[in-house]
């Protein structure tokens, strides 16, 4: 393949990634807690190419890495008291089958037996890492700090942990995370509990369709440069072709 369509090949492929996340992103404009996937370009060039030997290196475009942007989502009023947002940086420990992961999707509910869990059914932790188990017939009070009252008694207390680094975070489904770095432990979170709100998506729902028709048009040109290399080979083809008739 020549390097006009080996380029333009390599552009396509991080164009489609950027359009997986891009797609991603907007189908959870509505997830509570969802924070959006974005993207770092760069250029390769191959070890063999940076060596001297290769005649012109192709340098390809390509993505870097992803990353999960963390900023504050918006506030919305349910009213819900078992509904939970964190104002300011911080995290819900929740457990799952695959460990303790972290969340900021807060639409908790009692189960059955009266454990605070997720939508998903996952147990909301303390900060000792244990289940919290309240009275599903007495209204549930939460102080900032994630303190628990029921009938003016203490039932318990809803754990906030951060992270110095909130890249070591490492997405589980959509609304979860889960410390890539068993060494690194989280610290206590100085953030606030806000009782009866939930934090919304982070998604810029303008932005992302801003971006995805920009990815969009950028993919259709690229596509233009791989048809246009072929097309210029085909022709090299038929010239040396008539040469040697």
């Amino acid at each position: 393949m020549d390097s006009l369509s080996t380029i333009a090949a390599s552009g396509m492929t991080s164009r489609m990634q950027s359009l997986d996340m891009l797609a991603n992103n907007i189908s959870n404009t509505e997830t509570g807690g969802y924070k959006t996937d974005r993207e770092f370009y760069s250029l390769y060039t191959s070890p063999e190419a940076m060596s001297g030997d290769a005649q012109d290196p192709a340098t390809l475009p390509m993505i870097e890495k992803s990353y999960t942007d963390f900023s504050q989502g918006s506030m919305h009023v349910t009213s819900n008291p078992l509904d939970m947002a964190i104002q300011g940086q911080g995290f819900f420990a929740v457990n799952t089958p695959a460990g303790v992961s972290y969340t900021r999707n807060g639409a908790f509910q009692l189960s059955s037996n009266g454990t605070l869990v997720t939508s998903d059914g996952f147990s909301v932790l303390d900060p000792s890492g244990k289940p919290i188990q309240l009275n599903p017939s007495l209204p549930v009070e939460v102080t900032g700090d994630g303190a628990i009252t029921q009938g003016g008694q203490s039932a318990g207390q809803i754990a906030l942990w951060n992270f110095a680094n909130p890249g070591n975070l490492v997405k589980q489904g959509n609304t979860l995370f889960q410390n890539a770095d068993p060494s690194v432990k989280p610290t206590a979170s100085t953030a606030q509990i806000q009782q009866g709100k939930l934090e919304s998506s982070n998604v810029g729902s303008s932005e992302s369709a801003v971006r995805l028709v920009s990815v969009m048009r950028s993919f259709e040109m690229l596509q233009k440069a791989v048809n246009i290399g072929a097309e210029m080979n085909r022709q090299a083809i038929t010239e040396v072709a008539k040469v040697g008739s």
